[in-house]
């Protein structure tokens, strides 16, 4: 039996701490075994480029060499973290994963996204979420939900993002069947609820599957 994938994402400063906390809160008490995890991290190897990646400021990382340690991240991840809960029918729930790059490191940074896709299909394997979130909300607004100091992403401006969230938006309209934007612009409760009726149209059509 073959586990559930759900990863949320988005531009910084939209929610997704909160969101994947409550949804998680849901899905066990539905039953559902849940592991969380973060990508960049979730393991040794993950943590060590998170910390390069986002906060060594001092450290040239072109856009390019970026993207692949976001990868590097990502592979250990499926391989140590993801796969194997997958494969023992558990739930995973990450905050972020490949579309990030396609995002930010494709769409916002230059980097082909084709080429994106094709390097995320080597590092996952092939193992992609059953159901991406994308917590939706105009940059100026997220941004200034963002407390303390800014890591190397979320210090490259509104342009930036804005070319970030844009990114977002057109990935999920090529992809409406995997990727659903939700507007992050409103109350929790409210965002929680839309969040759980597209989850449990994943969860019941598996269910019809399995029958």
């Amino acid at each position: 039996m073959t586990g559930l994938f759900f990863s949320f994402d988005g531009i910084d400063g939209v929610g997704k701490s909160t969101q994947m906390e409550l949804f998680c809160d849901w899905l066990r008490d539905n039953g559902h075994e849940v592991v969380q995890c973060r990508d960049p991290g979730g393991t040794q190897l993950g943590e060590a480029l998170r910390e390069i990646i986002l906060h060594q400021h001092d450290m040239p990382v072109c856009t390019a060499a970026e993207m692949l340690l976001y990868m590097a991240s990502r592979a250990q991840l499926v391989a140590e973290v993801i796969g194997p809960a997958l494969a023992a029918g558990k739930t995973i729930v990450s905050d972020r994963f490949l579309v990030s790059n396609v995002a930010y490191q494709g769409h916002a940074g230059g980097v082909d996204v084709d080429a994106v896709w094709a390097v995320g299909a080597v590092a996952t394997d092939g193992v992609h979420p059953d159901l991406t979130l994308v917590l939706d909300m105009p940059v100026e607004r997220a941004a200034s939900r963002l407390i303390g100091d800014l890591d190397r992403i979320e210090s490259r401006g509104v342009d930036f993002l804005n070319r970030v969230r844009e990114g977002f938006l057109l990935e999920a309209k090529r992809a409406p069947d995997r990727i659903a934007v939700l507007d992050a612009a409103r109350d929790i409760e409210s965002i929680q609820a839309d969040i759980r009726v597209v989850a449990e149209r994943v969860i019941d059509a598996r269910g019809e599957a399995r029958a």
